[in-house]
């Protein structure tokens, strides 16, 4: 059920994603009187899933079969319907091609143009909506708990981050995102009461690119559900029950707990916890895979800071908040191209994508995927490559600097060589998903 409520939320965001960027096209081929003669949902190859054509008018709307994206096609103009008998008769006044360059290239970015202000809607609805909580840095009371590439760097559990690069950064989470995409030099914390610089070396960024959480806040074991096979709950232990030590172990943090229980598997061994006020001792059976089936919850352990958004101050924090993601995805996307970080190999597709969603329908998550992807779709859209409107716009702004229009020939090929680069990369990027299934 959780992977069809995954599939099910990625198709309806794709589908918003694919509408609103092609009517953005749609929108101002209208408006500079060009015909647009198809209007698609998802790829059409061979055959649709539906379609129909209003009376009086010039374009067919409809869904195709697959699901990789949609189209427009606009009349005289070289996209990826290589409709070359109709490149081949004289331009018609109604045509994409008999348009001025500035028509031409806006008709182009609207798509872009779209996606970007689709996103800051959706930021300014979830912000008016829901508001902005997060956990200050300063409020990781407990400090930070490192994985074994934040512990190689120099950084221990229980370190209080100060600052990164001599800044501080508002937010607890968003601190490994702060180090990857600023390819931070060193962090400043707090140990045993004094400030230490650890200086962090380049080495970690292809790390945390394949999904290292570097270092995340650290927080006591307190009892927040069990599965229904789950050893502590037949032990007797509750909802809210604090975790402090194993047999004649203590275990103050979750951290300390998960490293010392790797040691009792297949046995029975008392638990200590504390529960309202009074300390208790349960003895747990621990299978074959270490695990007492308790998953720990931070609700109530920090002070977080909720941030509430009128109507008329949500639109600029939205505005401003989707540029700000735009800008990190942008740092994101630098670092993909260096070849020395190794991000190639963290390269996902459809699979990927579909498992950031969560597993039960939650409309906030689903608000915030849409958002992050329709930047991210307004981005590698702009990219100047051939087939990409970035690809179109840069042929545009080409003729509008020269004044020399490049010949639908030198179009053709470099709408061939685009369309073989996004497939190589789309079969990649999927090819990617699978192995990692696999692993």
């Amino acid at each position: 059920m959780e992977t069809l409520i995954r599939i099910a939320q990625l198709l309806l965001s794709l589908s918003l994603l694919v509408i609103f960027h092609e009517f953005g096209h749609f929108i101002f081929a209208k408006a500079f009187k060009t015909r647009v003669e198809k209007f698609y949902l998802f790829f059409d190859p061979w055959f649709s899933l539906f379609k129909f054509k209003p009376k009086n008018s010039d374009t067919e709307y409809g869904i195709g079969w697959l699901p990789l994206g949609g189209y427009v096609k606009i009349a005289g103009m070289i996209d990826e319907s290589m409709d070359k008998e109709q490149m081949a008769l004289p331009p018609k006044p109604d045509e994409f091609r008999s348009k001025k360059p500035w028509q031409r290239l806006l008709i182009i970015v609207a798509g872009v143009m779209f996606n970007l202000i689709m996103a800051m809607g959706i930021y300014a609805g979830i912000l008016y909506t829901w508001g902005e909580e997060y956990l200050p840095t300063e409020n990781m009371k407990y400090g930070i708990v490192c994985d074994s590439v934040a512990l190689r760097s120099g950084l221990q559990n229980g370190d209080k981050v100060i600052s990164v690069d001599g800044e501080r950064v508002e937010k607890a989470t968003a601190i490994t995102a702060y180090i990857l995409l600023n390819e931070s030099k060193n962090i400043q914390v707090e140990r045993d009461g004094e400030r230490v610089d650890i200086a962090l070396s380049d080495s970690i960024i292809p790390y945390i690119l394949k999904g290292s959480q570097f270092i995340t806040p650290r927080i006591p074991f307190v009892a927040g559900w069990f599965p229904d096979d789950s050893p502590a709950k037949a032990a007797g232990m509750q909802v809210g029950d604090k975790i402090v030590g194993i047999d004649t172990i203590p275990t103050e943090y979750f951290d300390e707990f998960r490293a010392a229980i790797a040691a009792y598997k297949d046995t029975t061994i008392g638990i200590n916890i504390i529960r309202d006020g009074q300390p208790q001792t349960l003895a747990v059976a621990i299978g074959a895979d270490s695990k007492i089936g308790v998953q720990a919850t931070s609700e109530g352990i920090f002070e977080l800071r909720k941030i509430e958004y009128g109507f008329f101050a949500a639109i600029p924090a939205g505005a401003k908040k989707a540029f700000v993601v735009a800008r990190d995805y942008l740092k994101q996307f630098k670092l993909i191209v260096k070849p020395e970080t190794k991000a190639y190999e963290s390269l996902g597709g459809f699979i990927a994508i579909g498992k950031i969603f969560p597993g039960t329908w939650d409309w906030y998550s689903f608000w915030s995927m849409t958002s992050f992807l329709s930047i991210m779709l307004a981005v590698l859209n702009i990219l100047p490559i051939p087939a990409l409107d970035g690809g179109h716009a840069m042929f545009i702004l080409y003729e509008m600097i020269t004044r020399r229009k490049p010949s639908d020939r030198a179009m053709e090929i470099a709408q061939y060589i685009g369309l073989i680069l996004l497939l190589t990369l789309l079969i990649y990027a999927n090819g990617n998903d699978i192995v990692k299934l696999f692993r």
